[in-house]
């Protein structure tokens, strides 16, 4: 299958899966991020989540996939860096503010950054009609973000913290799609990447979970967690999976576009699943960001 992949590289079959791969990131990603905003404090998901990952990875990356170049090494490093600080930050805007809210604005910003990251890094270059593409992505975003800022009836005390921790998580966002981007071009099999990837960056979360559901007053019961744990494991391997060989297939900033419609399917989940209120003007934000989508697919 590597062999496969590596083959529709730059080709018009690769751009084409590509954005079915970072569509699928998008479905995926929005679903992981209700399951660590979910009922159990998202410190203790994310940490399930990543122990979980990280024991499924564990057998692909030690026996089945190539062994990483020594290169590699250097790089894995970078990655468990940069997606700690990332997860951390996330943590943080979760505990302080409503997942509708948090959320847009994350992804909000990541894309503009992963966009300009990718032109530096990679010498991607976005049309015109690309750019207002973004531009009319990121309207609907924000402005999605803005509605909910303007009509939350909770926890509103601490928004100010949870917007400022979702500018920062965005930041990182922008940095981790880029440097991944970066590490997955960097071996010769993508596999290896990402086996080893989901090792690596599942070693640090479940710790500070543990010291956390240590320190409780009132610990909720493991097994419903490790089972949250389990099916953020497995969606977090193809949502991330899917986006990292999108940017291996084809332009690393127009993967980030696409991924970012997730906001719409957020703001479904925090309907159908959290009960949160979605009205039509909710409704007009969320074609924005699908539309915003589209003209940077067709604008290139």
């Amino acid at each position: 299958m590597s062999d496969w992949l590596i083959g529709l590289e730059g080709t018009p079959a690769g751009h084409v899966l590509a954005m079915w791969l970072a569509l699928l990131a998008a479905v995926l990603h929005a679903v992981f991020g209700a399951l660590q905003k979910g009922r159990h404090d998202p410190w203790l998901s994310r940490g399930a989540i990543d122990g979980m990952y990280g024991l499924m990875a564990m057998p692909f990356a030690l026996f089945v996939v190539p062994w990483p170049e020594p290169h590699m090494w250097a790089i894995f490093a970078g990655a468990f860096v940069i997606h700690s600080i990332y997860k951390v930050l996330q943590a943080y805007a979760y505990t302080r503010g409503a997942y509708t809210v948090v959320y847009p604005v994350v992804r909000g910003t990541g894309p503009l950054f992963a966009v300009i990251g990718a032109g530096l890094v990679f010498g991607e270059v976005f049309t015109p009609v690309q750019w207002m593409g973004v531009g009319v992505l990121l309207a609907g975003i924000f402005g999605l973000a803005l509605y909910n800022l303007v009509f939350l009836q909770t926890a509103r005390e601490t928004l100010p913290a949870a917007l400022g921790f979702a500018v920062a998580t965005g930041l990182f966002v922008a940095f981790y799609t880029t440097y991944d981007a970066y590490g997955i071009r960097a071996t010769a099999d993508p596999f290896t990447f990402l086996a080893w990837f989901f090792f690596v960056d599942g070693l640090l979360f479940p710790v500070i979970a543990a010291l956390r559901w240590r320190a409780m007053a009132a610990r909720p019961a493991p097994g419903p967690l490790l089972l949250r744990g389990f099916a953020g494991g497995l969606v977090a391997f193809f949502s991330f999976g899917a986006i990292m060989l999108a940017t291996r297939l084809d332009q690393v900033g127009e993967a980030a576009v696409l991924r970012e419609t997730s906001t719409v399917f957020a703001a479904l989940i925090g309907w159908l699943v959290l009960r949160e209120t979605v009205g039509p003007r909710r409704i007009a934000l969320m074609s924005l960001i699908a539309a915003g989508a589209v003209i940077v697919e067709l604008g290139g």
